[in-house]
């Protein structure tokens, strides 16, 4: 790397460390909910607790808003200290071309080889041997939320499965509950519609589509079923106004929505609204058709620079966020799966435990953030946008979707 290039790293951002050590580290992400916020903050304790300090770099907005805004610091020569994004291949490039810190050395000295798992999650963070970031969790998409008040008011059992909701959702709707709360955003939507997928599609059509990149299984008639499906959820989440994916969940809380299919990070948002898993409100990961999980979540890398106690201590915060205390005190609050295959998570509660029984079992599937490059899942996130918010059939729907499969990189 080119000194000038080396120069421009050292930023702003990254506050050089005082005499006694102790260094204030920037750190990026776009964890804002009340549930998030409630997380991230465990991270901050633990890393002052050190005697250094956490520099809050919140950025309102989801990943899609955060990214761009993230990735034109560090190549503006204004980085962070560190910065989430998720695992897989969001940040290849800013790696291929030198401007992300090599933790190998972190990563041998902890053992993470062994720690990790599913081991994919650190294979997500190696390029050509080396590994460049640190995964803090485990998240999953595949759930639905159902509120306890929603279906008894309307007089009507809490669904066990996609298919009861499907069969209760228009008399969920006569009672005047909207049935399906869904943020107007494309990377919400292409949620619901994953999710979906598996439940209608199978796991065998959603592997080959999403792993195999295979575009003939995409247009064939497991898919068909699956549009199809969608676009009659379309029409019980035809009346949810709201952006954010948290506001969608709060619909759930208070009743007002009858479900929501989201991550596993709605949890947080339960929990801060003091709601107990089992009482007044049920999850179902899989849809409750289909016990597997896939792997996706978030990771933390570490922008180069030229000041050794910064990068001393950016290796030292990667070491504390895998550490065993940090990774249970924060998914805990998160409402997301440890990396670590070997901590005591037996306080976590019956969602947490449903997702590590999956994980226990070997039911996890790739993240699509694994599987295509940034730029296709923009295509189909935007694609999805299109779809949820407008009458395209979902014929055409299928036929556009199965063409950015057949050009994915």
């Amino acid at each position: 790397m080119s000194k000038i290039l080396k120069s421009l790293l050292v930023g702003t951002a990254l506050t050089a460390a005082s005499a006694s050590n102790a260094a204030e580290l920037e750190v990026t992400h776009w964890w804002t909910s009340g549930g998030e916020a409630a997380a991230v903050s465990k991270f901050a304790e633990a890393w002052n607790a050190t005697g250094n300090t956490w520099v809050d770099g919140a950025i309102a907005g989801s990943g899609g808003t955060a990214r761009p805004i993230i990735i034109s610091r560090i190549l503006g020569g204004d980085p962070m200290a560190a910065t989430q994004l998720n695992h897989g291949r969001q940040a290849q490039e800013l790696i291929e071309a030198g401007f992300l810190l090599d933790l190998t050395d972190v990563a041998e000295a902890g053992g993470w080889a062994n720690i990790v798992n599913p081991s994919s999650l650190l294979d997500a963070c190696t390029l050509d041997g080396r590994i460049y970031c640190v995964p803090i969790n485990i998240h999953s998409a595949q759930w639905i939320w159902l509120s306890h008040a929603a279906y008894e008011n309307a007089g009507l059992a809490v669904p066990a499965n996609w298919n009861d909701f499907v069969e209760t959702a228009p008399a969920l709707e006569a009672a005047g509950t909207l049935p399906l709360a869904m943020g107007q955003q494309g990377w919400q939507q292409n949620i619901d519609f994953g999710a979906i997928t598996l439940a209608v599609a199978g796991l065998d059509a959603w592997k080959e589509v999403n792993v195999n990149k295979n575009a003939d299984v995409a247009r064939g008639p497991e898919y068909t079923a699956a549009f199809e499906a969608a676009a009659a959820a379309r029409q019980f989440a035809s009346a949810s106004a709201v952006q954010d994916w948290n506001l969608a969940t709060n619909m759930v809380i208070t009743g007002t929505a009858g479900a929501q299919i989201m991550g596993d990070w709605a949890q947080g948002e339960f929990a801060v609204a003091g709601q107990v898993e089992g009482e007044d409100y049920s999850c179902l990961p899989g849809l409750g058709l289909n016990a597997v999980l896939d792997t996706g979540g978030d990771a933390f890398y570490f922008p180069v620079n030229d000041d050794p106690e910064i990068t001393a201590a950016q290796k030292e915060l990667a070491a504390l966020l895998i550490s065993p205390e940090v990774q249970v005190s924060f998914n805990l609050a998160k409402g997301s799966l440890p990396v670590r295959g070997d901590i005591d998570m037996s306080s976590a509660n019956g969602c947490m435990q449903k997702g590590l029984g999956i994980l226990a079992d070997g039911g996890v599937l790739p993240s699509a953030d694994i599987s295509f490059s940034a730029d296709t899942q923009t295509q189909i996130e935007d694609l999805m946008a299109q779809f949820w918010s407008s009458d395209m059939s979902a014929a055409d729907a299928q036929s556009r979707y199965a063409q950015l499969i057949e050009d994915a990189d």
